[in-house]
C-alpha cells in the first residue's frame, strides 16, 4: 500500500523551498555571510579547540598528548586558582553595586532633569576611549609621587596614598576606574529603559498620593526590571573578565592583591605556556558565568514584564 503525501504537506514543501530560494532571501544571507564568518572564525572555532586543548597537557612547544580530566583535578587542588576566584568575586563586589546605584541614579536626573544629547555624549564619552588609555591615564594621575590625585592630597595638606600599591587599597582603586569608564554608558542604557516606562503611571501613582520615594521603589524599579537584569548580567560577566586595567596598572599585585582569574589564566596560557591548563581555568570560569546568569534570569523573571 502507497501513501501518497497529503496535498498541503506538499504545499507547506513548496512554499518552504520558494521562500528559501528566492532573491531576497539570498540577499539576507549575504549580509549575513560576514558575522557569520567573523562569528565562527573569531569565536565558534576559538572556543571549541579552546575545549579540546582544556582535556591535554598543550605547551605550544611539545606535542598535545590527551590526559582526561586531569587538568580540571588539578585546578580544583590549586590554592592559587581560589585566591584568584576569591579576588575576582571581591572586584565583583566592589564594582557592580556602585556602579549599578550611580547609574540608576544618573539615569533618574537625567529622565526628570534634562535629556540634552551634549549631556549623553559626556557621559558616554568615558566609555568610548580605550580601556588602555584609560588604564594608563588612571596609572599616571594615581602615582604616589607625581600624581594629580597626590598632589589635590598634599595640597589639602593629607598624606600622600598609594592607591595601586597598597594591598589594602590596589582592588578598590581597579574597581573606581572602571566604575569610571563605565557607569555612563551603564546609565544610559538605564535612561532608555526609563524612556518605555508609561507617563500615566506617574501621574496614577501622584493621584494615589505617592510620594516620589515610594513612586521611584513601586513604579519605576519593577517596570524597569528587564533593562536592569541585562544590566546587571552584561556587567558581571564583563567584571569577571577583567583583565587590561590589571595588565597596565598592578599586573596582579601587589602581593597577588589584584590577581584576578583572567590574569590567572593569561599566566598560565602565555608565561608559563601551558596551554592546557590555562584553556581548562577557562572553561571552569564559562561554567560560572553561566550558572550565574542562569541564576539570574530565573530569579529576577527576565523573559517577563510588569508592563504585560
Amino acid at each position: 500500500m502507497t501513501i501518497n503525501p497529503s496535498p498541503s504537506s506538499n504545499t507547506r514543501t513548496s512554499n518552504w523551498l520558494k521562500m528559501w530560494t528566492k532573491g531576497e532571501t539570498w540577499l539576507a544571507y549575504l549580509f549575513i555571510l560576514p558575522g557569520l564568518v567573523g562569528f565562527l572564525t573569531f569565536f565558534a572555532i576559538p572556543a571549541v579547540r579552546g575545549l579540546l586543548f582544556s582535556f591535554t597537557n598543550a605547551d605550544m612547544v611539545s606535542e598535545a598528548q590527551w590526559i582526561g580530566t586531569q587538568n580540571f583535578e588539578n585546578i580544583l587542588k590549586d590554592e592559587n586558582f581560589w585566591h584568584s576566584l576569591a579576588v575576582t568575586v571581591q572586584y565583583v563586589l566592589l564594582n557592580i553595586p556602585l556602579q549599578t546605584v550611580l547609574a540608576i541614579g544618573l539615569a533618574v536626573l537625567m529622565n526628570r532633569l534634562t535629556q540634552n544629547m551634549l549631556v549623553r555624549g559626556v557621559l558616554v564619552l568615558p566609555w568610548l576611549i580605550p580601556n588602555v588609555v584609560v588604564a594608563l591615564l588612571w596609572l599616571w594621575m594615581l602615582d604616589p609621587q607625581l600624581g594629580l590625585i597626590n598632589q589635590i592630597l598634599t595640597t589639602l595638606g593629607m598624606d600622600r596614598v598609594p592607591f595601586l600599591g597598597n594591598p589594602s587599597s590596589a582592588m578598590a582603586s581597579i574597581a573606581g576606574i572602571n566604575i569610571w569608564r563605565h557607569v555612563g554608558y551603564t546609565a544610559l542604557l538605564l535612561f532608555a529603559g526609563l524612556q518605555t516606562i508609561p507617563k500615566e503611571m506617574y501621574e496614577a501613582a501622584a493621584i494615589d498620593g505617592a510620594t516620589e520615594v515610594r513612586t521611584f521603589f513601586a513604579v519605576t524599579l519593577p517596570l524597569l526590571r528587564p533593562v536592569l537584569v541585562f544590566v546587571l548580567i552584561t556587567s558581571i560577566i564583563g567584571s569577571f573578565q577583567i583583565f587590561d586595567t590589571i595588565a597596565i596598572t598592578t599586573k596582579g599585585g601587589p602581593v597577588d592583591a589584584t590577581r584576578v582569574i583572567y590574569w590567572y589564566i593569561y599566566n598560565f596560557g602565555f608565561e608559563r605556556f601551558k596551554m592546557g591548563y590555562g584553556s581548562a581555568v577557562a572553561v571552569i570560569l564559562f561554567l560560572i558565568l553561566g550558572t550565574i546568569t542562569i541564576i539570574q534570569l530565573r530569579l529576577s523573571r527576565a523573559n517577563t514584564s510588569d508592563l504585560d
